[in-house]
């Protein structure tokens, strides 16, 4: 998914070459977006799907319309990934992994606060298409002037509605790293240590300010988070 002008279409065209570097099963991908100039014909380009909302900050919530009922006749097995991840390993796992139950959802487990139990929704697995979460889209639409209240982002709702109406599973700790928590070394080893790939890693995820090319050639804000380079990103980053 793609809106705003944060983003430019080099990030939809890399993750679809990752994709299909590490990926051996059939698939096809979708970009929703409110700007498909520029990105590769190999990508199916849909308009996002208007939100019933009142004006405010966006908080990530248009994710959400990727639980609509109908969505522009796309049925099966979906993987939801950010424009801004790096895949650097086979992802096949992440269809073929058997969930405990067919409405689960499937999702990172946020590194910072574990025992809350909010999934983080850069990487997640669900049923498009096939009426599994009939409500989960309206309920929000609903009752967003009060869950507006309740969470700060959309991945808030999602897991605490799934758990409450569904299922919610994450996947193995290992396959999705926080570039951020698990690969930069802590304060002040981060000013002389370059960020290294845990091992078992299959996605790294970016979140904050630091985005995959600020990764590559390092930097930073404040003096303390100063991120070296890494350049070991390149090979996967293309």
């Amino acid at each position: 998914m793609k809106w705003g002008d944060k983003y430019g279409p080099e990030y939809v065209n890399r993750l679809y070459n990752m994709v299909s570097r590490h990926l051996t099963l059939d698939f096809q991908m979708v970009c929703l977006t409110d700007d498909s100039t520029g990105i590769d014909l190999a990508v199916n380009c849909y308009p996002i799907p208007e939100l019933d909302l009142p004006a405010g900050p966006e908080r990530g919530w248009k994710k959400l319309t990727t639980f609509k009922t109908e969505l522009y006749d796309l049925k099966g097995v979906a993987l939801f990934l950010d424009i801004d991840i790096v895949i650097v390993d086979n992802i096949d796992g992440f269809f073929t992994y058997q969930a405990a139950h067919p409405d689960s959802v499937v999702i990172i487990r946020d590194w910072k606060k574990p025992w809350r139990m909010i999934g983080n929704s850069s990487v997640y697995r669900f049923n498009i298409g096939m009426g599994t979460y009939p409500d989960l889209l309206a309920n929000f639409e609903r009752n967003f002037g009060t869950i507006r209240t309740q969470v700060r982002h959309e991945q808030a709702y999602l897991s605490n509605y799934l758990r409450e109406h569904h299922h919610l599973e994450y996947w193995d700790k290992d396959w999705c790293v926080s570039f951020k928590y698990q690969c930069i070394a802590p304060i002040p080893f981060n000013l002389v240590r370059t960020p290294t790939l845990p091992d078992g890693a299959k996605i790294v995820i970016f979140h904050g300010e630091i985005n995959p090319p600020d990764a590559i050639k390092g930097g930073g804000g404040k003096w303390y988070r100063h991120v070296k380079p890494s350049p070991w990103l390149k090979e996967y980053w293309q």
